[in-house]
């Protein structure tokens, strides 16, 4: 499947947007980007994603307490981040999908496979 309505947050513009290109060429619809957590929450509450991709380091913060409230409102999300595995992570989020940075768009084909599985 590949979802229709992404949320970004990144707070690296460049990375930010290299995702969006990604994501508008394999044929996602709607993409937001956010450079900070508040920027999320807002787009959160504003809107129904498919899917947010996070950037675990947004320097001032981690985003996983974002994470566990995409999960109590049932939003796919997978972290994105120069980190090779989840291992640091903490422990109720080690199991989620994490895209690798750089990456490009067969390795985010690749994740959204693995992120769903029925659907593609």
């Amino acid at each position: 499947m590949i979802p229709q309505r992404v949320l970004i947050l990144e707070d690296n513009l460049i990375i930010a947007m290299e995702a969006e290109e990604i994501l508008r060429e394999i044929g996602s619809e709607k993409i937001e980007l956010a450079a900070n957590l508040n920027e999320a929450l807002a787009a959160i509450d504003r809107g129904q994603y498919d899917l947010a991709l996070l950037d675990v380091n947004l320097g001032e913060a981690m985003s996983f307490n974002f994470a566990r409230l995409l999960v109590e409102r049932n939003i796919p999300f997978g972290f994105v981040s120069g980190y090779s595995d989840t291992q640091e992570f903490p422990d109720d989020l080690q199991d989620a999908p994490l895209l690798v940075k750089p990456f490009d768009e067969r390795a985010m084909l690749q994740f959204l496979a693995k992120m769903f599985p029925e659907k593609v």
